[in-house]
């Protein structure tokens, strides 16, 4: 068992490394937010009003199976999980606080990647044996570019993804759940796996429609909880704010000297754990948020787009925030506590110290099994386009089940395992990114050149709905 550890972390360290996966995203993100003229930060108040307030198309004829609003759930509810709590805290306590910095330089540029795979999941959809939409970069990859590569690129997609669900969307998110409560409540493990599997099985067997109605429920309610409880922590250290905001710029690119029980750190350490955890968090370029996107009902890819990328502002510039500076004022990162103990332990200062860790518990159980059913969705969705929609019920039979094995196991193993088949996943999206730049770009300048503000009824633009 040794020998596979040391051989799963070798791969981490490599596909995570400054050779491969790093300079790949950043490098992409960054050209896409070039190419595309800063669209993230142009057209971030029209896509937050549209998806936020809006909600919906005005039109009723649009083609999908959930709204602009519930897709956007769908996609927070799958990635603000554990990664937001205990991922952000991992990455401080070995990285530093210049880890922050990292995090969320891949945030900001990833908005333009998850606005790119988005347009393109919108846009390369199909209907599916049920008559439900099925896109995703396992779709765009095999349509949008043509020949074998494509095929190669959609086919080790749909794979990595499809066997990373049970990772980074299951045995991680349960395990954690189960930790917390028992840690802080005395629950048993057997007891929490049981109840999680009667929850996200009676929600993954209504579909995506059902998914996306109780993720439009509770999502909100939840990041809004963890974000009130981190102002009140922010409040009562708000002196120490300035210095943690400057040590989280000047770490980022000196690196961290040992102190209390922090062991130091390395530049290399804060932007190979920012990035690696940065992307575990949004998912930006990972793929998976072009999944649900491409069943919003909506009536030009531009539209989805721009809605799926304040999933990223709203995960990392936001929410991620909040943990790591909370962490940061509150000194936890020098406590040598570890992933959600961290944030347990910073959420304990202040008004909170008698409840600090019970505040993290419920916002553990409530993020992480919102990234199962989200990711039940995303695994599903890469089998069937593998296999036919006749693997649908077994898949998600199986990934019910399997939040039970999370539950019960010690998974230090499966973190590493998730960051590889996370990497796996973002490298042939990430390929399929850069050769269809062109397209996103010339389209999406073609849309927003007639409905600049997203206010124009979509009718008026029928010459540049896109091909199927």
């Amino acid at each position: 068992m040794n020998s596979f550890s040391d051989a799963v972390s070798a791969a981490s360290s490599f596909v995570w490394g400054p050779f491969l996966l790093i300079p790949l995203l950043l490098g992409t993100g960054l050209y896409l937010t070039v190419r595309l003229k800063g669209l993230q930060f142009r057209k971030l108040g029209p896509a937050l009003r549209l998806g936020l307030l809006q909600r919906k198309e005005p039109s009723s004829d649009a083609a999908g199976d959930i709204s602009h609003y519930q897709a956007l759930t769908t996609a927070l509810a799958a990635t603000v999980g554990v990664g937001n709590i205990a991922g952000v805290a991992t990455a401080i306590g070995i990285g530093g606080p210049g880890a922050l910095f990292w995090m969320w330089v891949t945030g900001l540029v990833g908005m333009a990647s998850k606005y790119s795979e988005a347009f393109l999941g919108s846009r390369f959809r199909v209907v599916d044996e049920k008559g439900e939409q099925r896109g995703g970069p396992q779709e765009y990859l095999k349509r949008g570019i043509r020949g074998p590569l494509g095929k190669v690129l959609a086919v080790a997609f749909a794979v990595f993804a499809a066997l990373a669900a049970f990772g980074i969307g299951n045995m991680t998110q349960t395990n954690t759940i189960a930790q917390s409560l028992d840690d802080t409540f005395g629950v048993p493990p057997l007891a929490t796996g049981i109840v999680i599997v009667l929850f996200v099985g009676v929600v993954l067997l209504g579909g995506i429609k059902r998914i996306g109605a109780v993720t439009a429920s509770f999502v909100p309610l939840m990041i809004i909880f963890y974000i009130v409880a981190g102002l009140l922590v922010l409040g009562a250290n708000v002196t120490a704010i300035p210095d943690a905001l400057a040590l989280v710029f000047t770490d980022a690119f000196t690196g961290t000297a040992a102190t209390g029980g922090f062991v130091g750190s390395t530049v290399a350490l804060a932007l190979q754990f920012g990035v690696a955890r940065g992307l575990f968090s949004n998912e930006s370029g990972l793929g998976s948020a072009a999944i649900v996107a491409a069943a919003a009902k909506t009536q030009h890819p531009v539209r989805q787009g721009l809605v799926s990328m304040t999933q990223t502002f709203i995960d990392t510039i936001i929410v991620v925030s909040f943990t790591g500076l909370v962490i940061i004022t509150s000194g936890a990162w020098t406590s040598g506590e570890e992933g959600a103990a961290m944030t347990a332990d910073a959420m304990s200062s202040g008004p909170l110290a008698q409840f600090g860790g019970a505040v993290v518990a419920i916002a553990v159980v409530f993020f992480a099994l919102s990234t199962v059913i989200g990711w039940a969705y995303y695994g599903e969705r890469c089998a069937t386009s593998l296999f036919g929609i006749k693997v649908s019920l077994p898949y998600r039979v199986v990934f019910t089940l399997v939040c039970l094995v999370g539950a019960m196991w010690e998974l230090d193993l499966v973190w590493g395992i998730a960051d590889v088949l996370n990497g796996l996943m973002a490298l042939p999206n990430l390929v399929g990114l850069l050769l269809l730049s062109g397209l996103v770009v010339r389209e999406t300048k073609a849309y927003l050149a007639k409905d600049p503000d997203l206010t124009d009824p979509p009718a008026v633009l029928e010459d540049l709905s896109p091909a199927r």
